[in-house]
């Protein structure tokens, strides 16, 4: 058993989209359950780091300086509604900075060879905020900021980013979408917010097949997910050859959570971390974990203890059937890809 590098922010519990969206569902509380459900397990082979806030250089590898000054501005007048989903209080540019800056420590720490494995226990989320637009209980692209900086300045040739999130990452689909150093893999309920991530999309021009759509619909188990993964994910981030993992790793398609409609089980975490964690072995480049969504307190915090447990070597994968789907997804991506 090992362990890795666990990075969050005291800053990031003060993040609190409640204030002006009452009845909000990313509430500070999740973080809390998290910290307490993994100190209960006296933080098994993992060493606690605190994030620094990310710089505006940071912010602006992936968004305009006019997105990062209209989001300071408005937290520092007090914070207000976004949009329907996303609200912000005046400690929220704060959160976002670190939770964008454990991200790229995490990345740094990684790549520097400190450890094989890390996790960033952070809020918000990112992987729906987009290079102009803040979405989805996103502010900032934490995943997409530290992949573009593994790549601008920590030396690494070709990044592959998994999101497990129910809900497709939109905002870190069309960053590196026209990119080929950049693969981009997204398992996803559809239909569901945003409406993004069919199949179909591919990414286009010089990162046509480095965009891996893999939509699949309500009521979804564990084998599906794990199909996918073995059979579709896994062999072309094997061809690819990263240099830098990067999991979004949302917790919102356990079949406990208000917000989607999948049936994961936190066994179901566990035996998707195990094959990202034997994945990345395999390929010899290490794995940064960046939270993202999961809004049943309760069974985000078992979720991430088991992942955690898996990546520091518990458990062992287990293989899945090819599932209709995945057959007709391999039918699709052969254009791309040996499967």
């Amino acid at each position: 058993m090992t362990g890795g590098l666990y990075f969050s922010h005291p800053a990031c519990l003060e993040h609190d989209p409640g204030v002006h969206s009452p009845g909000h569902p990313d509430v500070p509380e999740r973080l809390l359950a998290i910290e307490a459900a993994v100190g209960e397990r006296e933080w098994p082979g993992w060493q606690r780091r605190q994030a620094p806030p990310a710089g505006e250089d940071q912010l602006e590898l992936i968004h305009s300086a006019g997105h990062v000054r209209a989001i300071a501005e408005l937290c520092a007048a007090g914070g207000g509604a976004i949009d329907a989903d996303t609200a912000v209080g005046e400690p929220s540019y704060r959160a976002a900075r670190c939770a964008a800056g454990a991200a790229c420590e995490m990345a740094r720490a990684l790549l520097a060879g400190e450890a094989p494995v890390g996790f960033c226990a952070v809020r918000p989320s990112g992987h729906h905020a987009e290079v102009d637009r803040a979405m989805g209980f996103c502010l900032f692209n934490n995943v997409a900021i530290a992949a573009e900086l593994a790549i601008r300045a920590l030396g690494a040739r070709r990044v592959f980013v998994l999101d497990w999130d129910v809900h497709h990452g939109n905002g870190t689909a069309e960053a590196f979408r026209k990119r080929a150093d950049v693969l981009f893999a997204s398992i996803h309920q559809s239909p569901l917010y945003p409406g993004t991530g069919p199949m179909s999309d591919c990414g286009s021009g010089p990162g046509e097949g480095f965009t891996i759509n893999l939509p699949v619909p309500a009521g979804s188990e564990e084998e599906l997910w794990l199909s996918l993964l073995e059979h579709i994910v896994e062999p072309i981030a094997r061809a690819f050859a990263p240099d830098l993992l990067l999991l979004s790793a949302g917790f919102d398609a356990h079949v406990g959570d208000p917000l989607a409609s999948c049936r994961l089980g936190t066994r179901s975490f566990a035996q998707m971390a195990c094959r990202v964690r034997d994945l990345a072995v395999e390929v010899g480049a290490p794995l940064g974990v960046v939270l993202e969504g999961g809004y049943n307190r309760q069974a985000l915090a078992e979720c991430v203890v088991a992942t955690l447990l898996a990546l520091g070597g518990e458990g062992q994968a287990r293989s899945a059937g090819e599932q209709q789907l995945t057959a007709r997804a391999i039918a699709h991506l052969r254009r791309y890809w040996e499967l």
